[in-house]
């Protein structure tokens, strides 16, 4: 069992330097995360606007069934 977790450890770590990652390692600081940022504002802006989106039709939705109901 710990021979299979270990090698399951090394296969992580040897994928993982493979990987791209989305900022340049060789920056320091803030700029160093400006992409895996400006990545992140938009999807928390997606997630607001979809959101929204279905919460608007959602209420919509509910009143309208509930308009129905009531006959």
């Amino acid at each position: 069992m710990f021979g299979k977790l270990s090698r399951f450890t090394a296969e992580v770590r040897t994928e993982l330097g493979k990987a791209s990652w989305p900022w340049d390692p060789n920056e320091k600081g803030f700029r160093r995360y400006k992409e895996l940022w400006d990545s992140t504002v938009v999807v928390l802006i997606a997630m607001l606007i979809i959101g929204g989106y279905i919460a608007f039709f959602d209420l919509i939705l509910v009143n309208i069934v509930g308009f129905l109901a009531k006959f």
